[in-house]
């Protein structure tokens, strides 16, 4: 039968499967980070069992660290806890492991893809939902949770139902000062956080294949949220040219047939999904946020709904968003005042969204009423950027430039939003508090959130583009 990306990349990993049962499913990358590890490495000593397969696993700090300059004084006690337990953890077990100053440590999502760790037909898991990041390559890349790491750590495997499929095919070129965070987003309000659930979904079309690999990765990022286990684009060349050359790629003397190889994985043309959606990115103008999860998001020239536009099961939610954000109906989102922008994250946190975002500032100044963060995803991403001069430019027109960590994306470090105050933020989530305690979050593209914290209130960012 003819197989999907998905199909292709599944039948290589199971390891065994039995009727009734999940599929003993082979793991080939397993990322660590603070957080969601220490329990697996605990499992491991109190059931006195090795680290099966070390080399294939690569560990960072990423969550609970500071980015201000002196971040090496972690003043919170639990961060400070977790970060030496890893840096103890890894140790003990051979981890690779990359710490402040490495040259290499950043968001954990940023950092395997600019290694060329993150290759096509890989399987790559975390305990961390966004892993979805990965699928940008090829590659089957899903979070798991903390009982599963110590899983992957002792075996090389996990067990795993076998999810459906999607294809979602964007058409069409877009508007100038429309992003790939535009498409996703699009997406998920379209079919909401569940509209994925029990699903892998393929991304494919004209205006997937125009996209960078930066792009791709902003788009297989926020899979998760719509529900989905992951998200997929097939590699093509623009995938080889990105990953040649990189540290951890194959070698010039293994390239031909690693190309080869991935090659073979892609869909079959007469293969079969169980979901397909289109949607022409030509008629799109830049999303926005409005409410208290993704899927409450409307294109920026648009009026917020109404609580009885929404199906009667969705109206308390939809309430609740409305009291919690204080946004209008009827109203365009646009023009509502900030006090925060944050660019930065494992969706936006990489050299391109940081230069969108500099050619934007160049000569400009953030507003009086706003403090923004600009926070690199790496070491790598942040010297590249002032190789370029673009921590100049961020900095000339008063944004804040930071080291690299996961920062305002969750209130889980120092770089927090104050309670009431507003903040607009190409991170992922908008959830209740996501940033902060009584914080608020609009979630948008590099583009629009540099458009927003120059005039003070969040800004369609297509007149920049279109001057």
């Amino acid at each position: 039968m003819p197989k999907t990306l998905f199909d292709n990349i599944w039948d290589l990993h199971v390891v065994q499967q039995k009727q009734g049962h999940p599929a003993i499913f082979g793991i080939d990358l397993q990322l660590l980070h603070e957080v969601t590890t220490p329990q697996g490495f605990q499992m491991l000593r109190d059931r006195g069992l090795a680290y099966k397969l070390p080399h294939r696993s690569l560990a960072t700090l990423d969550h609970s660290i500071p980015t201000r300059e002196d971040r090496f004084n972690i003043l919170d006690n639990a961060a400070r806890q977790q970060v030496e337990m890893l840096r103890s953890n890894v140790k003990e077990f051979s981890v690779p492991f990359f710490d402040f100053e490495s040259g290499h440590q950043g968001i954990v999502h940023v950092i395997g893809p600019e290694l060329g760790l993150t290759q096509p037909g890989m399987t790559i898991v975390c305990g961390d939902s966004h892993t979805s990041t990965h699928g940008a390559f090829g590659a089957l890349a899903f979070g798991i949770g903390s009982s599963e790491v110590g899983h992957v750590m002792a075996t090389g495997c996990i067990l795993q139902q076998k999810p459906k499929s999607m294809r979602v095919t964007f058409s069409g070129k877009p508007q100038k000062g429309v992003f790939s965070k535009d498409y996703i987003m699009a997406l998920i309000a379209q079919i909401g956080i569940g509209g994925g659930n029990g699903h892998v979904i393929e991304y494919a079309g004209e205006a997937i294949q125009a996209l960078t690999m930066e792009e791709r990765m902003t788009i297989c990022n926020m899979s998760i949220e719509c529900g989905a286990r992951a998200g997929l684009v097939a590699p093509d060349e623009t995938t080889y040219e990105y990953l040649k050359g990189r540290p951890f790629s194959p070698p010039e003397e293994r390239w031909d047939e690693a190309v080869a190889y991935w090659e073979s994985l892609k869909t079959d043309e007469d293969a079969q999904y169980d979901t397909e959606i289109e949607i022409d990115v030509s008629t799109l103008s830049p999303m926005i946020t409005w409410g208290t999860n993704p899927e409450q998001a409307i294109q920026i020239d648009h009026p917020v709904p109404f609580v009885q536009d929404s199906p009667k099961s969705n109206q308390e939610t939809v309430k609740k968003a409305l009291e919690y954000t204080g946004v209008t109906s009827g109203q365009p989102v646009e023009n509502t005042p900030i006090q925060w922008a944050f660019l930065g994250s494992c969706t936006n946190a990489r050299i391109e969204d940081l230069r969108i975002a500099a050619e934007m500032l160049k000569n400009q100044k953030v507003a009086e009423t706003v403090t923004m963060y600009v926070v690199p995803g790496s070491e790598q991403v942040k010297e590249q950027a002032e190789k370029e001069g673009l921590d100049t430019i961020f900095i000339d027109a008063g944004a804040d430039w930071r080291n690299p960590g996961c920062s305002m994306c969750l209130g889980m470090n120092d770089d927090k939003v104050p309670a009431g105050e507003r903040c607009i933020s190409t991170s992922n989530r908008n959830f209740v508090g996501r940033q902060g305690t009584g914080s608020i979050t609009h979630l948008a593209s590099p583009a629009t959130v540099a458009a927003s914290a120059i005039t003070g209130k969040i800004t369609d960012p297509r007149s920049y583009f279109n001057s």
